[in-house]
This record gives C-alpha cells, structure tokens and sequence, in this order.
C-alpha cells in the first residue's frame, strides 16, 4: 500500500558550520581586551591613589618655603591654558600638613602630594629657586594617547603570548595526541641510491621489483599480477635493513616516511590505533610512496602469549595495524616495508600472505660483501696506497656494515691523532684491535700475573698451531690487556666457515684446555683464568650431544626450548627427556671434555720446549705474530723480527701489510678469538 503523500512542506534543514569552525572566539577575544583595560585602570587609579594629598598651588608653595618637599615634578597641562600646571612630588618623612585639610577616618599620612592649577611668576620663582623640582616638557594630545595605548597594547601582547597562545598550544597538542610520528624524508637532501648499499646482493634483487612497480605500476598489473602489499626484512643488527629501504624510496624517486614500532604505543588505549589509522592515510594522500616500520616486534610480538604477553593497548595497535594492511590495495601505490631481527616473536596474522608477502632476508656479509662494503666507506676517506681492503675483509669474518664503517672512521680519526695526512694500514689494523677488543691496558697486572698469562695463552697458541688445518692458523698472541680479556690469541681465518665438522669441533674443545693445563705445568697451581675456556668448551660439547647428535646417544635432538617466556612463548616448560636419558646426556658430555682434556695434555708435554720459549718470547716481547710462533715450533727460535706494537706510539711499517683478525667470539682470557660457538 503507498504512503500517504505528506503535503506539509519541509523546512530546509540549517546548513552547518563548517569544520573546524569557532562563532564564539569574539567573546574570548572581547572578555580579554576588557579585562586586560579594567587591570590597567585600576592599576592606573592604585598608583594615583593611596597615601597621596590632594593640594593647592598656594599650599604646595608654603610647603617648599618651610622645607617639607623632597623632590617634585612641574608640568604644564594644556587642558587648562598656558600657564595651568600640574606639581606632584614627594613629602619629607613626618612632613606637617597644611591646615584644613580634611583626611579620610582611619587613613594613613600622606607620604605624596599632587596639585593642580595656575601657577604665577612669582610663585613659579619660588620653586624654582628652591631645587626640589624638575620641569616636565609639554606633551600634545596625540602623545598622551599614544603611550597610553602603547601601554595597553604591551600588556595585551604579554598576556597573549603568557595565556592564550599556551591553551592554544595545549589544545593542538592534545588534538594531535593520535597523529601519527611517522617522518618524511627529504628527497634531495637524505636521497640513497643502491650504488650506496653494498654486501646483500640478493637482498637488492628482492626489492628492486617494488622500485619497477613504483616506476610503472602498469607493467606488473597489465598481466593480473598484484606487487606484494609488505616486505619484511630480517636480519642482525647493522646489517643495513633501514638503508635498503631508504635506497629502495631513493631509486623510485616517492616519499619515504619513516616510523618505529615504539611509536605507536602510548599508556592510553586507542592511541597507537589512531596513529595507525593516520599513518596510512598520509600513505594515501601521497602515493605512490614507502612506509616504513623500523622494529616492527615492538608492536606486531604475538598475541596473547607468553608471561605477560602484552597489553591491551598494544594488542589494539597490532589489530589496526592488521586491518589497515588487509584493507588497502598496492594498486595505490602505498607499500609497506618493515624490519626486525626478531621475527620469531612476530604475530603469524601479520606475516600471512596479504600483508607481509615477501620476506627478505639480510644477512651478515660474507667476503665479497664485506670487501664491497669497505670500498664504499672509504670513499670519503684519504687512503694510503699501502691499505689493503681485501685483506682487511679477510680478517673481519662475522663484522656487520655498521661495524666496517664503524671500523673505517676508528681508524681515521687515530690518523688524525697521529698527525697524518692520509690513513694507513698499521691504523686501521689498531682501530680494529681498539673496537673489537678495547684499548691496550699495560699497567694493569704485575709480572707475576703477566708470567701466568704468558704461559696460558702459550698453551692455547701451541695447540691452535698444531691441530689447525690451515683454515685459522694463528695471527698473533699477545699479553696485553685489552677490554675484559687478560690475553687472547687471535686467529686469521683463510675462508668465511658456515658449518663446523666434528673433527673441527673436538679440536675446539682440544684446544680451549690448553690455558688451563699450560698454566697448571708451570705454577702447579690453578686460576680463573680459564673460566671462560671451561665455559665454551662445555657450550660446544652439550650443542654436540643435544642439539647435532655427534655423541654415541645418535641423532636425536635432546636440547630444551631456551626462549625466555618473556618473548610470546609458552609459559611452562615441559620435560622432554627422561631422568635417565639426561644422565646419559650429562655422561657424554662430561667424556668428550675429559677425552680432549688428556688429547692437550699430551700435546703440550710432547712440545713442552716450545711452550717455554713461547711463553718467555710474550713476557719479552709483549706480543708476537703467527709467524713468529710457527717459527718457533719448527726451528725452535725466532727468525723473523719482533716488532713491539703500542696503542700510545705511531706503529712502525712493516714490509707487507698485515690483515685482521676476525671479530671475537668472547671476551673470555684467553680462547682464539675465531673460535666457533655452535651454542
């Protein structure tokens, strides 16, 4: 059945204010010029008021006369004519009143006067023989007016700037309060290119397709084809996850905004939604651009999970956050790149196909890289034709970029110190000793700890020298002190290791019992020198039982989840082995450390003469070379000269220049510092 047909006409509904839109700011603005008159009228009139005596001329004269004045002001007022004055001053203390002047019940003595009216010849003679006054010139009109609007103009700015401008500042902040903090970068000035980002070839191959689909879009969907809505990237620290992405913006020649996942939480519920929400509206408004998320596990860890898994706040912020990335299309050319080297703790709604497509990892760099790396950091460096950037990536084998460039800038600022004009070898060579392992200390122990050093990190250079297949052989040993470390002997590794075999393995813990059993020969006591050695050692033979089944248990992954459950895990632990099997496990590894521990024994007892002669050569010397060890293995001296190197003196050159050793696997007192830690 139709409705009834409503033949009342409707009234037009009132058009709104537009956004943003305050009819009512007049009043602030009228209600603060009327306070802002009534304060300086009434300040005018307390200033005018209170203790002061209203006189004659006649009486402010006498007064003079007698003494009573102590200073006054004479000026002409052009209301009245030219002869009509206006006298005010100030009375002497205790000054006696005029008779007849009538004071208000309860008030105080006057301590000012004030007196108007004309004033003749002969009276203004007797002022102004007196001394007390000064003449005031005459003021026009237009004068008066203007500093008394001046005045009142100061006092509106004053109080604009002290109280309108705060709450208004106060309102914007708190209306920005669920911006989002992304930054955009400046093109021109922060722009990166590939040619600026070197040692993960692989990892440029994966997004250069986001830089052709950012260039044309229409190539990739002309055949159904959808670019991936989100790249993550994983990798260690220092790898240069932040730089690719910035390189990818750079190359495309689009806006790059950059953020990190702490800023999206905040202590109230709902902000870091909000932020989200705007930070892919700003996307939006200027595709085709990046979006990029530095340490996404701040805000995407997994959902209600682990002890104290998180809050609802951030489980807030990683809904939107899902939502958002689910509910815009690449077709508008907004993508979205993040990184993280946790991605384990990472929600697997967010890495689901849709939204995060394409992981992208980005490893450590490898030899090449590394080399490539150096070459692009020392661009802007002033080289000496004797630095030689191969061999200096041959012996930073686990260095990320960031270290390298960290590396290169170490060692030219010791030029600099050493009043050089370009940077050597022998510099970098100590930058890199002064990074991995710190600052040379040589007054820190006596000769008598120096002598049990000397025979600790002889024992661990005899057997690396012996049981070394030519991959590590030994690059130099040293006593001097450097960060935690008492000792070390470092190792020159001839190829980057990915695995270890279980030869490589017992020759490690082999090798770790030689401080130990070095220093026990010679001072027939033990020390906790070789903590750390005892440590890695029992890390190295329990991963060789329980995690790859080189013991006589077999193949079976015996190890226990170490996660904290902190991190979005489980909460419990659940007991995997059996009482029995764990002491099977503890068996094993306690007889693959003692089966080595008699291994060095032998070895060092077989090479005593050269464990002496070494150990004598590092209290003499300080610190040798690899080549001065060998020397001594096979021809029972040294043949070669010993150069003493010190962090404090120029370091002399030397005929060829010497390579690297590679990154510490602990800052323990003595273990080859290449050592593998399969833990």
């Amino acid at each position: 059945m139709p409705e009834p047909k409503n033949d009342k006409k409707r009234r037009p509904l009132k058009s709104l204010p537009p956004e943003g839109f305050q009819p009512k700011v007049w009043i602030i603005w009228f209600g603060l010029i009327a306070a802002c008159a009534a304060l300086y009228m009434v300040g005018g009139r307390m200033g005018n008021s209170g203790e002061t005596a209203k006189l004659n001329i006649q009486q402010v004269v006498n007064l003079t006369q007698v003494n009573q004045i102590k200073s006054g002001v004479i000026e002409p007022k052009l209301a009245g004519g030219r002869d009509w004055m206006t006298i005010s001053g100030e009375l002497i203390q205790d000054a006696k009143l005029p008779e007849g002047l009538t004071l208000k019940p309860g008030a105080p003595k006057p301590t000012r006067f004030v007196a108007e009216g004309r004033l003749t010849d002969k009276n203004l003679e007797v002022l102004q023989h007196s001394g007390l006054y000064t003449e005031k010139q005459s003021t026009s009109w237009f004068e008066t007016i203007g500093s008394q609007l001046l005045m009142f103009g100061v006092l509106i700015a004053v109080i604009y700037f002290l109280f309108f401008r705060q709450l208004r500042n106060a309102g914007k902040g708190a209306m920005s309060f669920g911006k989002s903090r992304a930054k955009l970068l400046t093109r021109d000035r922060d722009k990166i290119t590939f040619a600026e980002v070197a040692g993960c070839d692989e990892a440029k191959e994966e997004v250069s397709e986001v830089v052709d689909f950012l260039k044309d879009p229409k190539k990739f969907t002309r055949m159904g084809g959808k670019i991936p809505k989100g790249i993550l990237m994983v990798g260690p620290p220092g790898t240069g996850k932040t730089l690719l992405a910035k390189a990818v913006a750079g190359e495309a020649d689009v806006p790059f905004f950059s953020i990190s996942g702490s800023d999206f939480v905040e202590m109230f519920v709902g902000v870091g939604a909000s932020r989200v929400r705007d930070m892919f509206e700003q996307g939006r408004k200027n595709a085709p651009c990046l979006i990029f998320i530095d340490e996404i596990d701040a805000v995407g860890r997994q959902r209600g999970a682990g002890l104290g898994g998180g809050n609802d706040e951030r489980e807030q912020t990683l809904n939107s956050l899902l939502v958002e990335m689910d509910g815009f299309d690449t077709t508008e050319g907004v993508i979205i790149i993040a990184a993280t080297n946790r991605p384990d703790v990472l929600d697997q709604a967010l890495l689901r196909p849709g939204r995060f497509d394409r992981q992208v990892h980005v490893d450590l760099p490898d030899l090449i890289g590394r080399e490539q790396i150096l070459r692009v950091h020392a661009r802007k460096i002033s080289l000496s034709d004797d630095v030689d950037l191969n061999a200096i990536a041959r012996g930073t084998s686990g260095l990320s970029g960031a270290d390298l460039a960290n590396l290169l800038n170490e060692g030219t600022l010791l030029a600099a110190r050493r009043n050089k004009k370009r940077v050597e070898m022998v510099d970098i060579i100590d930058a890199r000793d002064k990074v991995i392992w710190g600052r040379e200390r040589r007054k820190l122990m006596d000769d008598e700890e120096k002598k049990s050093t000397a025979w600790h990190e002889a024992g661990h250079a005899v057997l690396q020298a012996i049981l070394d297949d030519g991959t590590l052989p030994i690059y130099k040993a040293t006593i001097l002190p450097r960060g935690r470390a008492l000792g070390f002997v470092a190792t020159l590794p001839t190829k980057d290791i990915r695995s270890m075999s279980k030869k490589r393995l017992l020759d490690y813990i082999c090798m770790a019992m030689g401080g130990r059993i070095a220093e026990k020969l010679v001072t027939h006591e033990i020390s906790t020198g070789a903590a750390a050695d005892i440590k890695q050692a029992t890390s190295t033979a329990r991963s060789m039982v329980c995690d790859y089944g080189m013991s006589d248990l077999g193949p079976i992954a015996l190890g226990q989840d170490q996660d904290t459950v902190f991190l979005g895990r489980d909460i419990t632990r659940s007991q995997h082995i059996s009482e029995d099997t764990a002491r099977k496990v503890d068996d094993a590894i306690s007889q693959i450390i003692s089966i080595q521990y008699d291994r060095a024994e032998t070895i060092i007892n077989e090479h005593r003469e050269a464990l002496d002669k070494i150990a004598q050569a590092l209290i003499e010397y300080e610190t040798l070379e690899g080549k001065h060890i060998m020397e001594i293995l096979q021809h029972g001296e040294i043949k070669s000269p010993v150069i003493n190197e010190s962090m404090s003196k120029p370091a002399e050159k030397t005929a060829e220049p010497k390579p690297a050793p590679t990154k510490p696997a602990s800052d323990d007192g003595g273990l080859p510092k290449t050592a593998p830690n399969p833990a």
